[in-house]
């Protein structure tokens, strides 16, 4: 079986995922010893000797659902959105603060993923309430490696999960000091927690919600784990997809 939770995993927050799994697994009663970290995540999401990952939204809808079971949602109490839900923080250098984000239009824009909700999926569908779009894209592969790219001034802005925005203020405090924030996205659900379609998905959320209220405070704390709350596959559907890094550049070339 296979047991991840790769989302928000780094060396600060990684004794406090494994002994949140160790709590998981002694309430399923089944599960191996050991989170994985060193498994393709598409690999281990689509795999059916999952036993639960933690994924993200456009994944989800875009290529998981129907494949996987929705177990359920973490609600972080991230400011700003209702419980459940997150959204994405748009930075730039920090010589850039109070600028408005249409200023940022024809610019370079960095994102950690195509598929990602946070880094890609919320800040399109956030450009496209003001009819603008970026000049260039950099595809860097994470999202600190995003920050980065704008911090050394690779890119123009760029478009952060809000809760590793708090991991970076964190933990990669001379990093943040040299960006700033435009504004934030519209919430959408969080990162949904899945299981294999033969596993029994409302036994592994009682699970997490039992595990969770046994987590010592420091473990909750260093996840910024409140609480994991039953979701449906709608909340998550009716999310907009915008269209993907091929197409956009696609029109910025005819554009030009």
């Amino acid at each position: 079986m296979i047991a991840l939770l790769p989302m928000y995993d780094r060396k600060e927050t990684a004794a406090a995922n494994d002994a949140f799994w160790a709590a998981i697994r002694a309430e399923i009663g089944q599960g191996p010893e050991a989170l994985t970290r060193d498994m393709d995540l598409w690999q281990a999401w689509r795999s059916p000797d999952l036993l639960l990952a933690q994924t993200c939204g456009l994944p989800y809808r875009a290529r998981l659902y129907g494949d996987v079971e929705l177990v359920g949602t973490p609600d972080y109490g991230l400011p700003g959105c209702p419980e459940g839900h997150y959204n994405s923080v748009m930075i730039a250098d920090a010589d850039r603060k109070g600028t408005a984000l249409t200023k940022f239009a024809g610019s370079r824009f960095a994102y950690n993923d195509p598929i990602s909700q946070s880094g890609w999926a919320a800040a399109m569908m956030r450009m496209r309430a003001d009819d603008m779009l970026p000049g260039e894209l950099l595809e860097t592969g994470s999202h600190q490696a995003s920050a980065e790219a704008v911090a050394e001034g690779r890119a123009d802005f760029a478009s952060i999960d809000a809760l590793t925005y708090q991991m970076l203020q964190d933990y990669e405090p001379d990093l943040v000091s040299s960006l700033c924030e435009l504004e934030r996205t519209e919430p959408t659900p969080a990162l949904p927690f899945i299981t294999a379609l033969s596993q029994d998905a409302g036994a592994i959320l009682s699970a997490l919600q039992r595990a969770l209220d046994t987590l010592a405070p420091e473990h909750r704390e260093t996840l910024h784990l409140k609480k994991i709350i039953a979701t449906t596959p709608s909340d998550y559907l009716a999310v907009p997809t915008p269209p993907g890094p091929t197409l956009v550049m696609d029109r910025l070339a005819r554009a030009h």
